[in-house]
């Protein structure tokens, strides 16, 4: 009975075989279908030191994929902080340290129309942006880092309001006041450029080139964001090329000699202190965006690294130059605006991760300079050349 089963059970796998394999010669055969390109593939050669940043990058309806509206309107926001500080000065007002907070945060419709030779601001467009400057700040630190960042320029806020309660006042050791047309605290400090400084660190360097340019590289592009003509990593990089410039080609027509276009900021200072390598930073942005639509991943960190190593050389620059300028200086006014700027540009060296500096670095040349009690007032020519000797040696200046 059992060999009988077996025997049976046998011929049955048999015939389902055959059966199987005579469906199998009747069935349609599976079809790969071709790989399609997102985009079509940009030569490089087209690429120019004057080719406009969005030019190139189209898709097959001719429609734009390049989208720079978030990077400009958080560089326009930080135009318009910048304006307001600088009210307490040029109208002779008191400002508010609420206010700077508002625009800040973009809390409470802060921002109004600004037009000016250099600025060009729809205050409803920033109101009603849905972004901010706070929310990324420090961005790439931890939650802690971050916060110590957002705290300090805050405070800086609240020091600035209370300095230009004494605008009318002539500043000396111990008082606050104008020194020439600058305005600064007690301690000779002018928390106005310590905030600007601050921000090119902390927002631009850091959101650009520790944030979108690197951890962001690692982005989606091989589909479309929903509902938007660009992919997450085309998109990263434009927003980090709208925070550096309102401009379709960053610094165009400038010479070593003179920066013929507007820039502010971070891209205004990479003219001034990287003047070897200034003019390559657009075409390097242009052709970066290329390599992202041809999918070479080499190209995109190499235009990366570059853009960022030479952020990172203008930042280190600026702040030996105005320690420099410090020592130059022949009026107490210019040595004080000349601090205040190099100890916001030494602040912002903590973002300069391609050369390995960090907060603790950055902090004890700061200490360094106006740890005493009555910071500017108290600088000599070897606190300054202790700073320029560490910001030398880390930088290899």
């Amino acid at each position: 009975m059992l060999q009988h089963l077996n025997l049976r059970n046998v011929m049955f796998a048999s015939m389902l075989i055959a059966g199987l394999t005579s469906c199998s010669d009747d069935a349609e055969p599976t079809v790969t279908p071709p790989t399609t390109e997102l985009r079509t593939k940009i030569d490089y050669a087209k690429i120019t030191p004057t080719t406009p940043y969005k030019s190139l990058f189209v898709d097959a309806k001719g429609d734009t994929t390049a989208d720079l509206t978030s990077g400009n309107m958080r560089y326009k926001m930080f135009q318009a902080l910048n304006y307001y500080m600088g009210s307490a000065v040029r109208d002779t007002t008191q400002v508010s340290a609420t206010v700077l907070k508002n625009m800040y945060t973009n809390t409470g419709s802060p921002f109004t129309d600004i037009s000016t030779a250099t600025i060009n601001i729809k205050g409803a467009d920033l109101n009603a942006s849905g972004v901010q400057l706070r929310d990324v700040t420090a961005s790439s630190r931890t939650s802690a880092e971050a916060d110590a960042a957002k705290a300090n320029l805050e405070a800086s806020f609240a020091a600035l309001e209370a300095a230009s309660k004494s605008v009318k006042a002539t500043a000396a050791k111990g008082v606050a006041g104008k020194l020439g047309t600058y305005l600064v605290d007690a301690k000779g400090i002018e928390h106005a450029q310590i905030i600007q400084k601050g921000l090119i660190g902390a927002l631009q360097l850091d959101l650009i080139g520790n944030v979108l340019l690197d951890k962001g590289l690692e982005a989606d592009n091989s589909a479309l964001v929903s509902g938007k003509k660009y992919t997450a990593l085309e998109h990263n990089w434009d927003e980090a090329y709208g925070l550096l410039t309102l401009n379709p080609v960053y610094l165009a027509g400038a010479t070593d000699a003179v920066r013929t276009s507007n820039e502010s900021f971070l891209g205004s200072y990479i003219w001034e202190y990287n003047k070897a390598s200034y003019a390559k930073v657009h075409p390097a942005f242009v052709k970066g965006r290329a390599a992202i639509v041809n999918n070479d991943k080499a190209e995109v960190k190499a235009q990366a690294t570059f853009i960022r190593t030479e952020m990172e050389k203008a930042i280190a620059s600026a702040a030996l130059g105005y320690l420099s300028k410090w020592k130059s200086g022949t009026t107490d006014a210019a040595r004080a605006h000349a601090i205040g700027e190099g100890l916001g540009f030494i602040y912002s060296l903590r973002y300069c991760t391609i050369n390995g500096a960090d907060a603790a670095f950055s902090d004890a040349i700061l200490l360094g300079l106006i740890g005493s009690p009555n910071g500017f007032w108290d600088l000599t020519n070897d606190k300054i050349n202790a700073a320029s000797d560490a910001i030398t040696a880390k930088f290899k200046l």
